[in-house]
């Protein structure tokens, strides 16, 4: 069995300028606190991240955008930090927001190899500026392009050493689908336990999904 567990330093010495990130959480919640942290130590530049927010003034992603280390955010909202908002004005971030559905709907064609999927959400907004719209029995729809990353950063409250995972509650959020949509996924977890000791009926990500573990993560 392929040693799965690294370290910080090993983690984000994955993880490059100009990569795209999917970072799981939601409000910052099931966001791999400990990986924030490394990136932010190792001041990785010009990163574009995909998640549901940008987290809020030194928690979760918002560790990232206080630190400037963002060039682009694909996210459902913003409004929880003020400094995301404020880059966005400046010009120094470029925001793109989609509707949280959509976002998940996204993020799941990437990691089910679909080519898209079809929402009337947005239809009549700015939302479709320069999507496709299709016409299906009368009915209006947008094309929404599937979403996939370089580097999937997601927080498991327990992992075993295999890489199955768990996650505790609503820490689950966009970190199941995230982990089928990126390249190389990382879990940041809490606990860490042997083979055999995470119940099946308790694993939320399977072992194939999970490239490398981090513990300590609290």
């Amino acid at each position: 069995m392929k040693n799965k567990i690294i370290t910080v330093d090993e983690a984000t010495g994955l993880i490059h300028a100009n990569m795209t990130l999917m970072i799981g959480g939601f409000m910052a919640v099931g966001t791999p606190e400990i990986l924030m942290d490394g990136i932010v130590e190792k001041r990785i530049k010009d990163l574009t991240v995909i998640a549901n927010d940008s987290g809020v003034p030194g928690k979760g992603i918002g560790k990232l955008v206080t630190a400037k280390l963002l060039k682009r955010l694909v996210a459902s909202h913003i409004g929880l930090n003020p400094e995301t908002g404020a880059q966005m004005n400046a010009g120094e971030l470029d925001v793109e927001l989609v509707p949280q559905g959509s976002l998940a709907e996204k993020i799941r064609s990437g990691g089910m190899g679909l080519g898209g999927v079809l929402t009337p959400t947005g239809i009549g907004t700015d939302i479709e500026n320069g999507k496709e719209k299709l016409t299906i029995q009368g009915k209006e729809y947008l094309l929404e392009l599937p979403l996939r990353a370089d580097v999937a950063l997601i927080r498991g409250s327990i992992a075993d050493k295999a890489g199955n995972v768990y996650y505790n509650a609503t820490t689950r959020n966009f970190n199941p689908m995230m982990a089928m949509a990126a390249d190389i996924v990382i879990v940041g977890a809490e606990k860490i336990v042997e083979v055999g000791e995470l119940d099946p009926n308790y694993v939320m990500t399977p072992a194939a999904m999970v490239d490398y573990i981090v513990g300590g993560e609290v």
